[in-house]
């Protein structure tokens, strides 16, 4: 959580922690302010301190509704830097910089750096930074041990209520394609329209953003509605001209956010239409009764990690390869149990290769639980998933119900 920022700061022996470009889809700085309509702000956090947001004039009240100390960036004179820097752009807005976290207290120290601009200005702008401001160690971090994604992997009962609200969004969503997909009459096999021409997977992904944005939600990452030898393959998104055969696995995996790239939810069932052929039924049947079993194992303060292993474990118990004993597999249990979830679609704590003993159930994180198994040249996969929240009083709570059924009937 927030709250957690200066405790993660002092022991990762970070001084200052500078957040950088709009409030919209910027994790970061979403996270610091709140969202709003901030285009281009800097926040700067010392240890020990509240933060501090530097706004464009033009959002002085954007900048004023996050209830943040804030300073006005018209009062660095940019026009009189440039003069200093002798037209160097690049240089004017670094001597910025100085004066900005001089007056934060940060001449030296350790200072770490997030948000998003341009990688190549954003390279020479702090390239200049650190040759005019020597005594400060401007510090790289990755995802594994950013301090920043470490307070997010906990949450608050406010982001809590965000997640939940994407996830009546997210399982609306999906009820109207399942209904919608119900309605409709088949023709040899195929979902047809009442021309007779056959519906696509196209079609459906059109309905999917248009029900999105009419419930207040974005979908910047795309979403997976992949059927047949595509739903092999976990990220194959689907053909767009695929047609929708009955008795064909589909994998429907979405992943919204709320309007302005605030938080996200994850969800995936798996469908037939019509019918579930035999294997398509066996294979359902595997990943359900990992699913089932997985979930009901959850403990709270446990390693994330070691749900992967089990997952592998009862996978292999079933027959079906896992990543357990080949790290290059392509069939069979192909990628991690899980991931956080909150301001990323994929965050803290992991589960998979890359977690480490800080990747904990730990009260308040937010991870998906998604078994699944893919054979792409048996032209089906399975994935089932669900969002779960573990909650203060260490109980797992699944954010959004929605039944795990495998068949839609084709009622025409």
């Amino acid at each position: 959580m927030k709250s957690d920022l200066d405790r993660l700061m002092h022991e990762k022996n970070i001084d200052a922690i500078l957040v950088t470009g709009p409030a919209q889809h910027n994790p970061a700085m979403y996270y610091m302010t709140g969202g709003g309509h901030l285009t281009s702000a800097d926040l700067i956090k010392a240890r020990g301190k509240a933060p501090v947001l530097f706004y464009n004039p033009m959002e002085r009240d954007e900048a004023a509704a996050t209830g943040l100390q804030t300073k006005n960036l018209i009062d660095y004179n940019l026009k009189d830097l440039l003069k200093q820097a002798d037209g160097d752009t690049v240089l004017a807005v670094a001597l910025r910089y100085k004066k900005m976290l001089s007056e934060q207290g940060q001449t030296a120290g350790r200072m770490a750096l997030y948000g998003k601009m341009d990688v190549g200005a954003g390279y020479a702008l702090f390239a200049a930074l650190q040759k005019i401001m020597p005594d400060l160690e401007i510090v790289p971090e990755t995802s594994r041990d950013s301090l920043l994604l470490q307070a997010m992997a906990t949450k608050d009962e406010a982001e809590i209520a965000h997640i939940r609200q994407m996830g009546q969004i997210t399982t609306e969503v999906v009820g109207r394609v399942a209904e919608f997909l119900g309605a409709q009459k088949a023709k040899d096999e195929i979902l047809v329209q009442p021309d007779g021409q056959p519906w696509t997977i196209g079609d459906v992904k059109r309905r999917i953003n248009l029900w999105l944005a009419e419930l207040g939600a974005e979908n910047p990452e795309g979403t997976i509605f992949a059927i047949g030898r595509d739903a092999g393959v976990p990220h194959s998104a689907g053909t767009a001209s695929d047609l929708l055969h009955l008795g064909q696995t589909i994998v429907f995996d979405i992943f919204p956010c709320q309007a302005g790239g605030g938080y996200y939810y994850d969800f995936t069932r798996t469908w037939c239409l019509g019918y579930a052929p035999d294997a398509a039924q066996a294979l359902y049947d595997d990943v359900y009764a990992v699913y089932q079993k997985v979930m009901g194992e959850l403990q709270v303060n446990a390693s994330f990690a070691q749900y992967q292993d089990r997952t592998c474990e009862l996978f292999e118990a079933q027959g079906h390869p896992t990543i357990k004993s080949n790290d290059f597999l392509q069939e069979g249990y192909v990628h991690s149990l899980g991931h956080g979830l909150g301001l990323h679609v994929h965050e803290r704590p992991w589960a998979g290769s890359n977690a480490s003993k800080e990747d904990i159930l730990a009260p308040g994180v937010v991870v998906t639980i998604e078994p699944g198994l893919y054979y792409p040249e048996k032209e089906m996969g399975c994935r089932l998933e669900d969002t779960v929240w573990v909650r203060p009083d260490g109980k797992m709570e699944i954010l959004a119900e929605f039944p795990l059924d495998l068949v839609i009937p084709i009622t025409s």
